[in-house]
């Protein structure tokens, strides 16, 4: 006839079940000490259990949900005063000055992209025919800002 050991089993089932709630609260409480968003999902995440196991534990979701409350996301920075804020008409100043920029560096892109592509049909027809092009000076006309 074997002993009853369950004893042992159960034991260990509950050295188990202590070192979880002792992950847990930790985790919770090096969360709240860092500020970091607590939700059951970061805590279980953290202290290594399931979201479940901390909704069925009442002393910890009770905690969870208490600082959850206490820990919502500050503003990154204060509102600007009103007499500091842009107006409509200096907003649509700098969309319509930007607007122009952009069609300036795009035309000068088309630009440059033409040089270069001539350049290289040159290049290549030299290549082609044997010609050792010798560097020929400056261009009359310099391509780049006005």
């Amino acid at each position: 006839m074997r002993a009853d050991n369950s004893y042992l089993i159960v034991s260990a089932a509950r050295r188990r079940a202590a070192a979880t709630r002792r992950r847990a609260a930790s985790a919770l409480r090096r969360m709240d000490t860092t500020g970091v968003v607590i939700t059951f999902k970061t805590v279980a995440r953290e202290a290594g259990v399931s979201r479940s196991w901390l909704y069925n534990q009442p002393d910890l979701r009770a905690e969870i949900e208490r600082l959850r409350g206490r820990h919502r996301p500050v503003p990154a920075a204060r509102p600007v005063p009103e007499r500091q804020r842009s107006s409509d008409a200096s907003l649509l100043r700098r969309l319509e000055a930007a607007t122009e920029r952009n069609q300036r560096l795009e035309a000068e892109n088309r630009e440059l992209r033409q040089a270069l592509a001539l350049a290289l049909g040159e290049r290549r027809t030299a290549d082609i025919c044997g010609i050792h092009a010798t560097p020929k000076p400056p261009a009359e006309r310099a391509i780049g800002p006005r």
